[in-house]
């Protein structure tokens, strides 16, 4: 299957550059570019791509605010976004999941790492860069925000005491080969105990089951560093 992208960015060079690299690969290719958020939410429902690469800073309408429309819209509920930005800071982070985005990257990653970044979403796998600490989007994402809690500690019944700790370990940043070590299970009953507590919550992807499982309750974060 070919990975159908749409770029989202306001500067013209950094667009073309992506679309070089995207089109250059066998199993992806770029469908369309946008130059604002707003024009991002048309395009997104006009093609349906699998990846939107998103700029968060940009006139009128942001990147943050498109992410939001889009992930909000059932009509594109198979399209995932991936943020890319020059700010790479907490509150941005913590903003960009919850509204739905699926992966957060700076500007300056490589090549090679921006095309994994796009297949790992794409896969409906969850994608944070090195500097998006497990601590920090703990720290923010169980932060009360009242419109955007995705789940009540009720919800969580629905959960088999194993889909709520593969849950809670996918929540604190392990991957599934981690997880599978640590319960003694294989990387493939640990993806699908994963799907299962995803469907169960109504998550989009993995990195929604993480913020439901810091909203809810169900993992708590570390205590902040002392200043």
């Amino acid at each position: 299957m070919t990975i159908r992208v749409l770029l989202a960015d306001d500067q013209a060079l950094l667009r073309a550059t992506f679309r070089i690299l995207i089109d250059s690969c066998d199993d992806m290719e770029v469908v369309d570019e946008a130059t604002d958020g707003k024009e991002a939410i048309e395009l997104a429902l006009a093609h349906h791509p699998d990846v939107v690469v998103m700029d968060i800073r940009m006139p009128g309408t942001d990147g943050l605010a498109a992410t939001a429309a889009i992930c909000a819209d059932p009509d594109l509920s198979a399209t995932r976004v991936l943020i890319l930005t020059t700010f790479e800071v907490d509150e941005y982070v913590a903003q960009a999941l919850r509204s739905g985005a699926s992966g957060f990257l700076g500007k300056d990653v490589r090549a090679e790492e921006l095309l994994t970044a796009i297949r790992t979403v794409a896969s409906g796998d969850a994608l944070l860069s090195p500097l998006a600490t497990r601590a920090l989007i703990a720290r923010f994402l169980a932060s009360p925000v009242p419109s955007t809690q995705l789940a009540s500690p009720e919800r969580l019944a629905a959960l088999t005491a194993r889909e709520r700790e593969v849950t809670a370990l996918a929540a604190e940043g392990h991957s599934n080969n981690e997880i599978a070590e640590r319960l003694f299970v294989s990387p493939l009953t640990v993806r699908t105990h994963v799907h299962r507590a995803m469907a169960k919550l109504h998550a989009r992807d993995r990195a929604q089951l993480v913020v439901i499982a810091y909203q809810s309750g169900l993992v708590q974060p570390p205590p902040a560093p002392p200043r």
